[in-house]
């Protein structure tokens, strides 16, 4: 007979918003999975419970996987964690539900916080439709992809990003959908929560010469319906390169490129014979 796997949400940062429901699943389960034990741990001895520990993660989600399936289906029950938050949302623990399923095996939810939905909520920013995107990826040109695909949403986008990686992000989508109203917000439900209302073009200085710290939602208003977003001056250089490599002259390319944009010819002219 089959076990269950339950997927537990955990605090985002204030243990007090654990549910009671979720204290009574990792205390009856027969094991807990973790992202990080070490995470978990604390957090087991908050609420004086002892259980065993198996590490789930990015990195062994595939031999994991298997091993926690097997367990669950010799009849024994899993408590999936993630290190806060809703375990499967942009987390590895998406794969061991998957898994569960494929094998047969009962999956039950234990809701708890999310930081992404929590983020929303007191960023003021419109909540009625919105995309969620996790964290940009790694690759180059898999950033310019995802940054280029919401260049036109109407919904609300939001991202989420390590504090090192923040001010090249939101360069990097500056450069990509022009300038946009935003939230930074981080450390949600800690004694330092902080929601930064500001614009893509506007966000470096907010820091000023201080490192992001903590990680980040961005949240990213959506595109007006029928706006029409001036360019950047990037945009604008970009758009005259285009230009030429489809065959038009510097010169008409840049002539182009300042109509479309506002920006001088001469500027944009001079950008392309460097």
């Amino acid at each position: 007979m089959s076990g269950k796997l339950y997927v537990v949400g955990t605090p985002i940062g204030n243990l007090g918003d654990i549910s009671e429901r979720a204290l009574q699943t990792l205390s009856d389960c027969d094991f807990i999975a973790a992202e990080d034990t070490r995470v978990t741990l604390k957090l087991l001895n908050r609420f004086e419970i002892k259980k065993p520990l198996v590490s789930y993660h990015e990195h062994n989600k595939a031999e994991s996987g298997e091993a926690i399936a097997a367990r669950l289906s010799s009849g024994e029950t899993c408590a999936l964690v993630t290190d806060a938050g809703m375990p499967a949302i942009s987390d590895p623990g998406e794969d061991l539900v998957r898994l569960c399923r494929e094998k047969g095996i009962e999956v039950e939810a234990v809701p708890g916080p999310c930081a992404f939905t929590t983020a929303l909520a007191v960023s003021g920013m419109p909540s009625r439709r919105f995309i969620f995107e996790g964290f940009p990826p790694r690759d180059k040109a898999e950033r310019k992809e995802v940054f280029e695909s919401v260049a036109e949403e109407e919904r609300t986008v939001i991202f989420y990003e390590a504090p090192h990686r923040l001010l090249k992000t939101l360069s990097e989508l500056y450069d990509e959908i022009g300038n946009r109203e935003i939230a930074l917000v981080k450390e949600l439900t800690k004694i330092h929560e902080q929601v930064i209302l500001t614009s893509l073009e506007n966000a470096a200085s907010v820091f000023g010469e201080s490192e992001p710290k903590g990680e980040y939602v961005i949240i990213i208003k959506g595109r007006e319906k029928g706006e029409e977003d001036a360019m950047t001056y990037e945009q604008a250089i970009k758009y005259a390169l285009e230009l030429v490599k489809g065959g038009e002259s510097r010169s008409d390319a840049a002539k182009k490129a300042a109509k479309e944009s506002g920006f001088k010819k001469g500027d944009i002219y001079k950008e392309l014979i460097k």
